[in-house]
């Protein structure tokens, strides 16, 4: 079996609740970096691939909380991927980061 189709994924949905994060154009991050986690999760859902969801609506995370809440679901295990959605407004081009947590 491929090593990496028994990866687990968090996929957290920056900002939320209090948090909107850059609001311009008509758009606020919170919103649809929750839009975009879902299909995600959908996405995910549909080939196999355990995963779960750090806010599935509008609530706020803290710093203190966001972390505490990724590693609540399968720890700190090193087959865990977490997956942190945001969009910048400056107009620069998107990146992704990986971190550990």
């Amino acid at each position: 079996m491929d090593e990496r189709a028994t990866k687990r994924v968090v996929i957290d949905a920056g900002h939320g609740g209090e948090d909107p994060g850059t609001i311009a154009n008509g758009i606020t991050e919170k919103d649809y970096t929750l839009k975009i986690s879902k299909y995600i999760q959908k996405r995910l859902d549909d080939l196999g691939i355990e995963n779960s969801m750090t806010r599935t609506e509008d609530e706020t995370l803290g710093p203190n909380i966001r972390p505490g809440r990724a590693q609540s679901f399968y720890g700190k295990d090193k087959d865990v991927i977490v997956l942190s959605n945001h969009i910048n407004a400056g107009g620069s081009i998107g990146k992704i980061v990986m971190a550990r947590i």
